[in-house]
């Protein structure tokens, strides 16, 4: 959850959800699909890789000391080999049909369309900062900055701590969503082309002006999992960061609740309405039809767009780290 004031009551834990200095392997991932993903790049494709670079050097050293001129004199004119033309000809057949199976697998999933009790999170880009919206929960609104360090904040304005997360990929305002809950991510842009990317998540879609891209994810553990804009975006696409804050559901919930928002499927208030009357329309549970239709606290009514708690940047959204 959040403060009022918009700091982080979540601390984000080294090495998870975030880049670690001098490291080059995948984040650790905590969604099925990133999962399977890491399984995929770690006991196929870099073993794979790494057999394929060593034979072929081999061959290349093997040629250039047995092919040299001085144990070579007399340059063979030998011009086919039909044993070896089958073998590298079919080589890469099966290679390829190896790394197609189980890569086809992951390419579907990643694009499964999410269940209807989905979390919607539309995400739009903008030049250059992230604004949100929740359509399942009353569709209010929140806009995303990047915080800047403290040497850069003008008299008001929050800078950003340790608390927050590191240099150039914390935000005033998290997306805040539920572990164990399919989320479905809808992105768009207003004005060129972004996309929205979490490495721990194994998500990256691109924002595209007047057209709508989705997908869907499942967090399975609570954290803080860092991203950023991953298409050039203008001058500064480097200042666009993602917070996400993953919380169990009770917690998101009450969030959402806090935010004005509305959580589907809240159960209507108890009727308080007097025994149906003679010749009333009633209805299966024997309540007339148009105590039936009364009003329903908070099940239909549109929440007021409201951005997450204000961190005091007077600049504005989409002025961060000018």
């Amino acid at each position: 959850m959040l403060a009022l004031d918009g700091a982080p009551m979540t601390l984000p834990e080294p090495g998870i959800g975030m880049p670690v200095d001098g490291k080059v392997t995948i984040q650790p991932q905590v969604t099925p699909n990133g999962r399977r993903a890491l399984w995929f790049h770690d006991v196929i494709l870099f073993p794979m890789i790494t057999i394929i670079s060593l034979f072929v050097l081999f061959l290349l050293m093997w040629v250039v000391f047995r092919y040299r001129r001085a144990a070579n004199p007399v340059a063979s004119k030998t011009s086919h080999n039909t044993a070896i033309e089958i073998v590298w000809t079919l080589a890469p057949v099966v290679i390829l049909a190896l790394i197609a199976a189980p890569s086809i697998g992951l390419l579907a999933a990643q694009f499964k369309p999410a269940p209807a009790n989905a979390v919607t999170l539309k995400a739009i880009g903008n030049q250059w900062y992230w604004t949100y919206q929740y359509p399942d929960n009353g569709g209010f609104e929140i806009t995303s900055n990047m915080l800047k360090e403290k040497d850069q904040v003008q008299p008001g304005e929050r800078a950003r701590t340790d608390a927050d997360g590191p240099r150039l990929l914390a935000t005033d305002n998290r997306i805040v969503l539920p572990v164990g809950v399919p989320i479905r991510l809808i992105t768009t842009s207003n004005d060129v082309i972004h996309a929205w990317g979490v490495p721990a998540f194994w998500i990256k879609l691109d924002a595209i002006p007047g057209r709508l891209n989705e997908t869907s994810f499942t967090i399975e553990k609570p954290g803080v999992y860092y991203g950023q804009c991953f298409e050039l975006c203008g001058a500064r696409h480097g200042y666009m960061p993602i917070t996400v804050q993953a919380v169990t559901p009770a917690v998101f919930a009450a969030w959402v609740k806090a935010k004005g928002g509305t959580m589907p499927g809240n159960a209507a208030a108890p009727s308080t309405a007097a025994p149906a009357q003679p010749g009333a329309d009633v209805t299966e549970n024997g309540t007339e039809a148009a105590n039936a239709a009364g009003p329903v606290e908070n099940a239909t009514s549109a929440a007021p767009a409201t951005n997450q708690a204000a961190t005091g940047n007077p600049a504005g959204a989409g002025n961060a780290g000018q």
